[in-house]
């Protein structure tokens, strides 16, 4: 197995790993640092994950040309390259020291709901956030170095192999009463563990130099100009995921920033099953669009990755909004109580209904890509996502988290229509063939589904066992109707084919 699929296939891996220990985790973590300080960990991390913008897409810059002066055999441009690169990065992690610097000297007078102690608590883990990401950043090279030559396999098995150790060291760390300002110690030595160990790695395995030949402003301003979009989408995913902690962390106490949280980590898991799907499929689409496939022959391929994704996605929706609300009780109801399980699984409702479409459209994006067409939507994106995060901050005074991510999603369903019009408009997507091709057979499958899953969920009961006994039913149901009332004949055969094969082999 080549290096590009053992690499896809930790990948995938990595995905189910974080979801289901990040399932485990947040409400072991939850209820041992109690709503409030959960509130300030998970707040200060989404600050310094706002400072953490200032790599300028650099990274993504380094797999491109390294892959680019690797493919040209030219060993004496790719030294200079990365010596120029960690020069960079130099400068980087000093303007996030002083923008930390910055940061610091006005917790205090930002936090106005938090107290004397947990105004304390914050500005430790600040400290140590901001000399993780210090080191950090410019450590993430050697990860795309790895990406640029092709070695997949080492960096991801570390990342995998990191993960569950460090997972294991945070609940020992508070089984022996650690806190919040343990774990943050603690991902931050296992952070630089990882720099190191990837670094040696890149030096003595992949036998990399960084060597300065020449120094050129102008070879910079180029590495920066490729920078700059993946800089805008950066700025995009920090309105969308982290903007929402600066404006409750003005106005709200720690314990409604736990809520918001909680929702945000619900529907971030959400993308992460779609994603999966369709990152099968997005190389063939790439090289269709690079191959001048018609606007018709590309809309084929995003109707067919597209149901893909609709139907996994369905299936999670359905299932949250019938069992979510009882899933959310059970999983963090004790610390954050009733009420606050509730607003959790409302956020992350509103999350993944607004994150539907965009995520069974993703094939779009790998169009815009290979067309060089992403500059309309990183513009159109960051635009919307600063206006969703003001009408959210405007929310927020009356609605609290709720509020705050009602602005923030009707920033993403405003996005989306605009995309859909310029991906028919521009993009010579045939849009409207896309949403009745989407619909056929999955809208009346899903609705039966709904109309029974509603049924189910009169069982009686209130516990674990009675939530496994709905979400199993609820399972079989689904997937019974969707293979034989909603699946389109090849939509089958990729079920079939597989099994059909291994039980011929065996």
């Amino acid at each position: 197995m080549s290096q590009l699929k053992k690499g896809a296939v930790l990948n995938y891996l990595t995905i189910i790993l974080t979801n289901v220990v990040g399932l485990l985790l947040t409400p072991f973590i939850l209820r041992y640092l109690g709503k409030d300080e959960y509130g300030i960990f998970i707040t200060i991390g989404a600050l310094v994950g706002t400072i953490s913008i200032l790599d300028f897409g650099l990274n993504n810059t380094i797999v491109r040309f390294v892959a680019k002066y690797r493919a040209e055999k030219d060993r004496k441009g790719e030294e200079n390259f990365l010596a120029t690169a960690m020069i960079i990065y130099m400068i980087i992690s000093f303007l996030v020291l002083v923008a930390g610097f910055f940061f610091y000297l006005n917790i205090e007078s930002y936090f106005t709901k938090m107290t004397a102690e947990e105004i304390k608590i914050a500005k430790i883990m600040f400290v140590i956030l901001i000399f993780n990401l210090a080191i950090r950043l410019p450590g993430g090279s050697f990860t795309g170095i790895c990406s640029g030559y092709e070695a997949f396999v080492f960096p991801k098995t570390l990342n995998i192999v990191r993960y569950v150790l460090r997972s294991l060291t945070v609940v020992g760390v508070l089984l022996y009463g650690g806190r919040s300002i343990a774990l943050v110690i603690v991902d931050t030595i296992f952070n630089i563990s990882v720099v190191a160990v990837t670094a040696f790695y890149v030096f003595k395995k992949l036998k990399v130099r960084f060597k300065l030949h020449s120094f050129k402003r102008s070879f910079i301003a180029h590495i920066l100009k490729y920078s700059v979009w993946v800089f805008v989408f950066a700025l995009v995913g920090l309105f969308q995921w982290k903007a929402g902690h600066w404006v409750l962390g003005r106005i709200s106490p720690p314990s409604v920033l736990t809520i918001y949280g909680i929702g945000i980590t619900l529907g971030t898991y959400y993308g992460a099953f779609s994603t999966a799907i369709s990152g099968v499929f997005l190389p063939r689409a790439t090289q269709m669009s690079v191959d001048n496939a018609t606007g018709e022959q590309l809309t084929d391929m995003m109707i067919k990755i597209g149901r893909l994704s609709f139907i996994a996605l369905m299936f999670i929706l359905t299932a949250f909004a019938l069992y979510g609300r009882q899933f959310v009780f059970l999983w963090v109801g004790k610390t954050i109580g009733e009420e606050g399980s509730f607003q959790s699984w409302v956020i992350a409702l509103m999350i993944m209904v607004a994150y539907t479409l965009p995520l069974v459209q993703h094939f779009g994006n790998s169009i815009l890509e290979a067309k060089s067409k992403l500059s309309f939507k990183a513009i159109l994106y960051l635009s919307f996502m600063i206006i969703g995060t003001g009408l959210g901050a405007i929310f927020a005074y009356s609605y609290g988290a709720i509020g705050m991510m009602a602005g923030s999603v009707i920033g993403w369903v405003i996005v989306q229509n605009v995309m859909n019009f310029y991906y028919h408009k521009v993009i010579k997507l045939n849009i409207p063939r896309f949403f009745k091709e989407l619909a056929n057979k999955t809208v009346l499958t899903i609705i039966i589904v709904a109309a029974i899953g509603y049924a189910i969920n009169y069982i009686p009961g209130s516990g674990w066992l009675n939530f496994i006994i709905k979400g199993s039913a609820f399972t079989l149901v689904f997937a019974v109707l969707m293979y034989y009332m909603g699946l389109l004949e090849y939509e089958k055969q990729l079920i079939i084919k597989p099994i059909a094969s291994r039980l011929k082999r065996k």
